[in-house]
């Protein structure tokens, strides 16, 4: 349902909200290798979601790297789907469709309305510390094996 960009935007974004802060800096190997993802697309993911310091902060530099500010932990997912421009699945028709409408729908129209209204709850009342909480206590996980706590 969401691209590989957004799927590794999200592990990316909770791990650095369960492992960095100001004062630990995460660098761009231990992510990829956290949220099992390749390092160049993870280096790409890392630019959207720190583009303009509007999810992840990050810092150039020998002590660099990618942390999440206060504020941000309390941004909702939806924030990170914005960031890589994933927030289609909660707009466009399933179909593809540019007119899919009330007045001229899909076939699959009303079916989808009703998921896309509980996507789009899930993802606005969900927030990225939420989500690194839940990682914490083990009770979900952002890759193929747990996060080991520190």
């Amino acid at each position: 349902m969401l691209s590989k960009s957004a799927e590794y935007a999200l592990r990316a974004t909770i791990y650095i909200a369960l492992k960095g802060s100001e004062d630990n800096k995460l660098g761009i190997d231990e992510i990829a290798t956290a949220i099992d993802s390749p390092q160049s697309f993870t280096a790409k993911i890392l630019q959207l979601l720190t583009k303009n310091n509007n999810v992840v902060s990050s810092v150039r530099g020998p002590n660099g790297g990618f942390y999440l500010t206060e504020a941000a932990r309390k941004l909702p997912v939806r924030a990170v789907l914005e960031a890589v421009g994933e927030n289609g699945v909660l707009t466009k028709c399933v179909l593809g469709l540019k007119e899919c409408s009330e007045t001229r729908p899909c076939p699959m129209h009303e079916q989808y309305r009703t998921i896309k209204a509980q996507l789009r709850q899930m993802f606005e009342k969900t927030t990225i510390h939420d989500l690194a909480e839940e990682t914490r206590k083990g009770k979900i996980v952002i890759n193929n094996r747990l996060v080991k706590k520190k």
